[in-house]
């Protein structure tokens, strides 16, 4: 399921988009919260460039709602439904969950953003290497 060549593969570790050898970023840890936005500015093994126009990442914001809010809803479930938690304790898993995910929530978002205009191409990474 996880491997090269599947988009959910480049989405969830980071990785170029087009030949899935190298990661976007620089730190690859999204909780080192002054790095979180330090991007490559290429690829290095097929010469990818990340930001596409200036802004490219503006639209990134809309995908980071979205899954935003679908941490949101499994944090409302799992401390509503399954641990029987009263609202403000909900409310409260809620804000905390958005809390400790939103670095990982902003990478996603980015990678996700970046996946839809750039298609894995196997024969890539031998372009700029040869």
């Amino acid at each position: 399921m996880l491997k090269k060549g599947n988009k959910l593969y480049s989405i969830l570790t980071g990785t170029c988009p087009k030949c899935h050898e190298e990661s976007m970023y620089q730190d690859k840890n999204p909780y080192h919260l002054g790095n979180i936005f330090k991007m490559n500015e290429r690829c290095s093994h097929c010469g990818t460039k990340y930001k596409i126009e200036p802004s490219f990442f503006y639209g990134a914001m809309y995908v980071s709602y979205g899954v935003g809010v679908a941490f949101a809803v499994a944090a409302f479930v799992i401390a509503f439904l399954f641990f029987k938690a009263t609202l403000i304790n909900t409310f409260i898993a809620i804000i905390a969950t958005m809390i400790v995910f939103m670095p990982f929530i902003i990478r996603v978002s980015r990678n996700i953003w970046i996946n839809f205009f750039i298609k894995y191409d196997p024969k890539s990474a031998s372009k700029i290497n040869s």
